[in-house]
């Protein structure tokens, strides 16, 4: 038995009061399903500027009415600090997914991207401080290890950040650190590698590869790669960061606790082979995709050109297991998309 699996008998056995701040986005509704699902009580916190009602609705869908009982909303913003008061009262961990994603959105905009995501990271510590949670895990990125040349990444090798919005997540992991040795707080940070998977949104100027994608796919539409295709990454299904951050949020090894870990797969895919695995499983479905071809534009400003993760730390010290691959991941992702979009 994985230590995942006895996680989750023990969680049923004994269950907790959880925090999921970014609770209607992409992750965080993610892992609102599978503590209700596992019987605990959830608050979740959203000013739904990325979030989705309809990523709640579906949640409430898929557990029962007893388990939707357990889950209490505040909608609010992190940048309020005594909005993260509220949602902390009385919560055993906090599992932390509210930011502002997307290195364009931070080139762009990197006022914002640094209120949301360094200021909001601080009110959500202190607050998460003073109530006296348990554990405090947090959302970082693989972003963090921006022009460092080495593959796979290592965690204590990082280079110098390429974006604002990689900035704000090196920053996070520096106050987390902080609060760890000058409080006491018990912290985890998680650097995602390029998460996907079901609730993950398609629209908008800041979409995610895989979802955009998909999404073209069935439509019909053409799909743009930046550069030629060849950049790579860790691509990592949803449901081993949800394992993730169940692990860190209740591992009782000390020398486990004021970590940051990677949370990926461990293998390296390029932006061509995705989108022909996503092709070639579609095209059954979709006969307009049987000659379908990509477009090539420009490197995108920000991105690094191969990104790949040791997940060595995270099975030694956490006993993490990845549960999908992203043929798994994709497999899984397509039904879920072609169920909505189709």
């Amino acid at each position: 038995m994985t230590a995942y699996q006895t996680l989750r008998q023990q969680l049923l056995a004994q269950p907790r009061k959880w925090l999921v701040t970014g609770v209607a986005g992409f992750i965080g509704s993610n892992l609102l399903e599978s503590l209700l699902k596992l019987d605990q009580q959830v608050v979740g916190l959203d000013n739904f500027i990325t979030g989705h009602q309809h990523n709640l609705d579906q949640v409430q869908a898929a557990v029962s009415p007893q388990q939707w009982a357990r889950f209490q909303m505040i909608t609010g913003d992190i940048r309020d600090v005594e909005v993260c008061r509220q949602a902390s009262a009385g919560v055993n961990y906090v599992l932390h997914q509210a930011a502002l994603g997307s290195v364009p959105r931070s080139v762009e905009d990197p006022i914002t991207t640094n209120a949301c995501n360094i200021s909001g990271f601080l009110n959500m510590l202190v607050a998460a401080r003073d109530a006296g949670v348990e554990r405090f895990v947090y959302a970082a990125s693989s972003s963090t290890y921006g022009d460092h040349p080495a593959l796979p990444k290592v965690e204590d090798a990082i280079g110098r950040p390429l974006s604002p919005y990689a900035v704000t997540k090196l920053v996070n992991e520096l106050y987390a650190d902080v609060f760890g040795r000058t409080y006491g707080m018990a912290t985890v940070g998680l650097r995602y590698f390029n998460i996907f998977g079901p609730r993950q949104d398609p629209a908008g100027a800041y979409a995610a590869v895989i979802p955009k994608w998909i999404a073209a796919m069935i439509a019909g539409e053409s799909v743009r790669i930046n550069g030629d295709g060849e950049t790579s990454r860790d691509f990592c299904y949803v449901a081993n960061a949800v394992q993730a951050n169940l692990l860190a949020a209740t591992v009782t090894d000390t020398d486990a606790i004021g970590q940051v870990y990677n949370v990926a797969v461990g293998d390296r895919t390029t932006l061509n082979e995705v989108c022909e695995s996503m092709r070639a499983a579609l095209a059954p479905k979709f006969p307009h995709l049987a000659d379908f071809k990509p477009s090539y534009g420009d490197f995108r400003v920000g991105d690094v050109r191969h990104s790949q993760a040791d997940v060595s730390k995270a099975k030694r010290l956490l006993g993490y297991a990845p549960s999908h691959r992203i043929a798994d991941g994709l497999q899984e992702s397509l039904a879920w998309y072609v169920s909505q979009l189709s």
